[in-house]
Order: C-alpha cells, then structure tokens, then sequence
C-alpha cells in the first residue's frame, strides 16, 4: 500500500510539471540521437564548470560551446530572474521551468550530480524521483558508507537509472580506484564509476592505470587534463595540452565500450572559460574524425 502511495505520488508530480511545462516528460533516455555525439562520445560540459552563473546560462553556454548535453549539479540557482536552486529539492515548478528552457534549447540533461543521496531510503529516493521526472539516466555521488550500497543496488532495479561513484581526492575514500572496484563487486551494473581523470590525477593515480582498474564498471566521467600530474593545485588546460594524455584515454573508452557520457568540468578561468570549454570539444571532435 505505501509503495503504491509513492508511485502516485510520483506520477502526481509527473503530471505537474507536464502541466507546467507544456511538454512531455520523457522517460530516462537509454540511447540518443547521434547528433547528440561528437566524436563518437556523448559529451558536453559539467553545469559546475559555470558556476559563477545560473543553470539557464549554464545550458546557454554549452550549446555556444557547441555541445548539446549538459551534467547538472544540485544547488545552481535556476536563472537570472529565478534564484532558487535547481536540484531535487527544489519544487515542481522549478523543475518545470528547468523543462522548458531545456526544451526550447534542444539541450539534453544527461547526468546529475556530484549529489549526497543520504543513507536512508526515503533521502535516495527523492534523488531518484528527481531523475525519473527530469529524464536524467544517470546520477552522481559518493556514498557515505559501504552500507549504502546494498539500498542503492535495490533502487537501480526499480528505477532503471545508472549510478555513478564520483573520485574526489583524498580525504575521500574514492579516490582509490581499487577501493572503488571493491565497492562495486557483486553490485548490479547500472552501478560503476564516474571516472573524474583530473582528480586522479590530483591523488597521483594516472588516469590510465585507474580506468583498467575499473574495467567494465565505468559509467560516466568527468574527462579533465592538468597542467600538472600529482599536485592537488594543479588546473585544468585544453585537451591534449595537459599531462593527462586524453587521446590515449579515448582510446581506452572505445577499447573498453565505454557509452556513459562525458562531463568538461573546467576549473579554470571561471568567470570566462566557454571557450576553453569549446577547445575540449574541439579535440574530441578531431579525435573522431582522425580515429574513425
């Protein structure tokens, strides 16, 4: 009886923000058009990358970066005019208003995350509602403990959504991929990594050695290069200019069918950066011509 309560409610709330929107609320995407890849990869930036502006701007600037999908991050305020935020606490017609700009920009809201999920069941299912309602196939965090992955592996099978395990640096107990690839062990595979390559960095991991660690559970990925290899100061520079080696990671998404998507999260440069932004794109774009 509660379960069938929480599902109406979650329809309940469907329907607003259809009502508000005045367009459908589509299902977690599974595949997209392939106008959607560049490259061969479904890429576009990390809402965070524009956190010096609202989330409307921030779906402004991917498409001027030239993408068109987006990572959103729970806390960007909704708009110029609107400054409460968007995530999933925020009301329905938030969310709504989040639908429509979305919608007029032709922009697809593809992950959503770094997110805290709590760690009980009623907290990790407002995320999950959250993701059902706006689309998103996929969210991102970092679990408080190991418990919480016996509740996250039973809300992946409800809901059909793919969660990702963000690798902060240390103090965060992710930033190890073995610890990782532990975590995941026996877990469904709609749990894997989101493999943040500038963060491993940042741990003195090589971004390599971790995605062959993590071999089959990788997700999603926030897809950065530094201008410095193990230094937790080290920023964020245009793809192939950094110590990341990213065409050699490419390679490996495609050796390892990899089909989660991909996140420029540029820390760098924060009050000017969509055309570093559009360098990243540019080279993913090369990549796919050169390496078809």
């Amino acid at each position: 009886m509660a379960k069938t309560m929480m599902k109406r409610g979650i329809w309940l709330a469907l329907g607003l923000v259809v009502i508000l929107a005045g367009t459908p609320a589509p299902a977690p995407a599974k595949d997209y058009p392939p106008e959607l890849y560049i490259g061969g990869f479904l890429i576009g930036p990390q809402a965070y990358t524009f956190n010096r502006f609202s989330f409307f701007e921030a779906i402004d600037k991917a498409k001027e970066a030239g993408a068109s999908v987006i990572e959103a991050y729970p806390g960007q305020r909704l708009s110029p005019d609107d400054k409460r935020p968007f995530d999933h606490n925020a009301p329905p017609e938030v969310w709504a208003k989040a639908k429509m700009k979305l919608t007029r920009t032709g922009v697809r809201l593809v992950n959503y995350g770094v997110v805290g999920m709590g760690s009980t069941e009623a907290e990790m299912r407002k995320v999950f509602d959250f993701a059902t309602i706006m689309g998103i196939p996929c969210v991102t965090t970092e679990p408080g403990n190991e418990a919480d992955f016996d509740l996250l592996d039973k809300l992946v099978k409800e809901y059909d959504i793919k969660v990702a395990i963000h690798n902060h640096p240390k103090p965060s107990k992710y930033w190890d991929p073995n610890y990782v690839a532990k975590c995941l062990e026996g877990r469904d595979p709609r749990i894997g990594a989101c493999a943040d390559t500038g963060h491993w960095m940042r741990s003195g991991v090589k971004p390599m050695e971790a995605l062959q660690i993590l071999e089959g559970r990788i997700v999603s990925s926030h897809l950065k290069d530094l201008n410095e290899f193990g230094n937790r100061e080290a920023h964020d520079v245009h793809f192939g200019t950094g110590e990341a080696g990213i065409k050699e990671i490419l390679d490996e998404f495609r050796r390892q069918g990899f089909c989660g998507n991909i996140s420029i999260e540029y820390e760098y440069n924060w009050d000017n950066n969509v055309g570093d932004v559009a360098a990243c794109i540019d080279f993913v774009r090369e990549y796919g011509k050169t390496n078809p």
